[in-house]
């Protein structure tokens, strides 16, 4: 989950394949993506290049392992900043993730992500 952070905020996703297995799927904010391929080529590796920054921040991760089986919850911030607008972008996210060991290896079989703007801090 780590290496798929990172590489967004590298704003490169070269090699990120090898972290989904051969069938998965992508759901992002109530949308069905298709495969990380199809979400790589037609949504996220585009937007990126639209990119000044990517950067996260109090970013949680918790794993649940049952056999060859994982489920993780990923809770973080994020703020984007595009290279043709000044206000930054601020959203709070969450995702889940379903990954199966397979040959000894974790490989991401289900992906989906939302997120929403922040809620101003309490007074």
């Amino acid at each position: 989950m780590d290496s798929y952070k990172k590489a967004l905020e590298r704003r490169d996703l070269t090699g990120i394949e090898r972290l989904f297995a051969e069938e998965n799927e992508v759901i992002e904010s109530g949308k069905i993506e298709g495969t990380y391929a199809d979400y790589r080529d037609h949504h996220i590796g585009p937007e990126l290049g639209h990119f000044e920054s990517f950067q996260f921040s109090d970013y949680v991760v918790k794993v649940r392992l049952e056999g060859p089986i994982a489920l993780a919850t990923e809770t973080y911030r994020y703020t984007i900043r595009l290279k043709d607008k000044p206000e930054p972008i601020e959203r709070q996210g969450v995702a889940t993730s379903v990954l199966r060991k397979s040959d000894g290896e974790w490989r991401i079989v289900s992906m989906h992500s939302s997120s929403r703007t922040p809620k101003p801090p309490k007074k």
